[in-house]
């Protein structure tokens, strides 16, 4: 995609299907000449204009505003034009056609068109040109699809934040305190005659330890980002019976899942996205864990366990009315026993206890007590699973953030602390002071994209829908 980024682009830029209003979006280097051809006449910058949108006899396609933004004053930083029609499809396939037919016209007599190379855009294409000419770094640009892909209020804000530019200042802020303290230990290298200790009287020691404190404040404000954008998985395992369904029904507030009082009714997973502060919870419902000779049911336990494996939580259900049969214990012992085998040492067991609207006695073990079916209990639940998921409510606001930028930032604070290491050594260790200094900033700049390879562009801006 970069190759070709000289290209002019055309694509629809509003969702597929029926809508009031549906926009084809055009970027090149230079559209003046198209705009003329398509409309006969100029058009004011920034300023809409109704007309109607002809074909190549001239006839009406449809009638709408048109809107010219001559580059660099534009959100790719070339011209840009969008033609705003009617939203039907079948429109707005039409307006590319034409597009595509009026730039391949010959130009003036010459064997040049009067748009060479116009085509349609891959996905994404027109924020990657936005951030190659320097419009918005890459931060910016990812929180474009972020806004758009939100499934929560919270995660719009956020993403919001992030497209505003919160997340690039504090990384900005980041990489202008790592290199001032770069340029330290760089002079320090360069002049190893001098008799003044360059480190010492910057206090480049101090000035390290509030760098490696800054990088983890915001690292704990995207590890908040990260949860809103892509929440947690939790999976809701237990035998048979024990409400797994009903529980999943209870939170989803809809009858997602089958309850039954058969045994084995699941028999595959049931997964539901609910929001809880904003967080999204992906709630997978699985079947019941037992020892069955049903062939198909033996299939549903393994994805079961597939599932459990990599949850991000576990909720162990466990049904009240049972605590007293002796063989319903040993199998939630066996349950237990093979979670703690299987499962990574982080991961949290969450113990619920269902049924507290027809049991008598107590939970044999700490845990939260509920009822799926009267919804007691399920505030307390809520709150545990965002206490699980590490969410911290902030009061200062939050932006986005991808896996991908912890990555960065916990490289970052790797290096720091071999920098520190290597810094507290004292001279002899300088050089690898500095080169520590320089992967960190490497590091740093991966998440702005100002030092990023063609690939991990490729990848980010592909998963954008065409038009944006």
């Amino acid at each position: 995609m970069l190759i070709r980024q000289s290209d002019p682009i055309v694509a629809v830029a509003t969702a597929p299907g029926r809508g009031a209003v549906g926009i084809v979006r055009i970027s090149g280097k230079d559209l003046s000449g198209f705009v003329q051809a398509f409309f006969g006449r100029s058009l004011r910058p920034r300023e809409a204009t109704y007309l109607p949108f002809a074909d190549a006899q001239g006839q009406s396609l449809d009638q709408g505003l048109a809107l010219y933004f001559p580059g660099p004053h534009s959100f790719t930083g070339e011209d840009v034009l969008e033609l705003q029609a009617h939203g039907g499809a079948v429109v707005l396939q039409l307006l590319v056609a034409r597009c595509l037919e009026l730039a391949a016209t010959p130009h003036g007599g010459t064997n040049g068109s009067i748009l060479q190379g116009l085509r349609i855009a891959e996905p994404g294409e027109f924020s990657q040109r936005a951030f190659l000419n320097g419009k918005i770094d890459l931060t910016q640009a990812e929180a474009i699809a972020d806004l758009i892909d939100a499934s929560t209020e919270a995660a719009a804000r956020s993403a919001t934040q992030s497209l505003s530019g919160m997340f690039s200042k504090q990384v900005h802020n980041l990489l202008e305190a790592l290199i001032h303290l770069r340029m330290l230990v760089e002079a320090t290298l360069d002049f190893p005659e001098e008799e003044i200790d360059f480190l010492q009287k910057a206090d480049a020691l101090g000035q390290l330890q509030k760098l490696q404190a800054a990088v983890q404040q915001v690292l704990q404000q995207a590890t908040q980002g990260a949860l809103l954008r892509e929440g947690i998985t939790v999976v809701i395992a237990g035998q048979p019976n024990a409400g797994k369904s009903s529980l999943l029904n209870a939170l989803a507030g809809a009858e997602l899942a089958i309850v039954t009082p058969i045994a084995g009714t699941t028999r595959d997973k049931v997964q539901e996205t609910i929001q809880i502060k904003g967080i999204p919870i992906h709630v997978v419902d699985t079947a019941g864990l037992r020892r069955s000779d049903d062939a198909v049911e033996q299939i549903g336990i393994a994805r079961a366990w597939q599932a459990i494996e990599s949850a991000d939580a576990v909720l162990f259900l466990h049904d009240l009315t049972r605590q007293n049969a002796i063989e319903y214990v040993a199998a939630d012992a066996d349950i237990a026993s093979e979670l703690a085998q299987k499962l990574a040492k982080n991961t949290p067991i969450i113990h619920v206890w269902n049924k507290a609207d027809s049991a008598t006695g107590r939970a044999p073990q700490p845990g939260i007590v509920l009822s799926a079916k009267t919804g007691f209990g399920l505030d307390v639940l809520r709150e545990r699973l965002l206490v699980s998921a590490g969410w911290q409510p902030s009061t200062g606001g939050n932006f986005i953030a991808r896996q991908r930028h912890l990555q960065a930032l916990r490289q970052v604070d790797a290096h720091l602390m071999e920098a520190y290491a290597h810094l507290s050594t004292g001279a002899n260790a300088l050089d690898l002071l500095a080169e520590e200094l320089r992967l960190g900033q490497n590091a740093l700049s991966e998440i702005t994209g100002e030092f990023s390879s063609d690939d991990l562009l490729g990848v980010i801006f592909s998963k954008f829908c065409i038009g944006k």
